[in-house]
């Protein structure tokens, strides 16, 4: 996790950072304004519940089925680009 006070900054680029901080914290000082009593917190973007699909068992998928669209494949396994060194 980054700290503001580890954020490396342009010496050009200070004075709009700072305006653009002081922004925020003049935003956040007028929210505490409000009067949120009664009002919920906000969980979710949407109003959607439980939507996924239930978890039923099911036989698994077969590798000739699996590996029929593989852009690369070698037996019964899925080619991929090496990422160790």
């Amino acid at each position: 996790m980054a700290h503001l006070a580890q954020l490396e900054v342009d010496v050009h680029n200070e004075e709009t950072l700072l305006e653009d901080l002081n922004k925020i914290v003049t935003w956040i000082e007028k929210l505490k304004e409000l009067d949120t009593t009664g009002v919920n917190p906000l969980v979710t973007m949407t109003l959607e519940h439980n939507i996924f699909q239930e978890d039923i068992p099911q036989a698994s998928l077969a590798h000739e089925k699996g590996l029929a669209n593989a852009p690369s494949k070698d037996s019964n396994y899925f080619r991929v680009p090496q990422v160790k060194e």
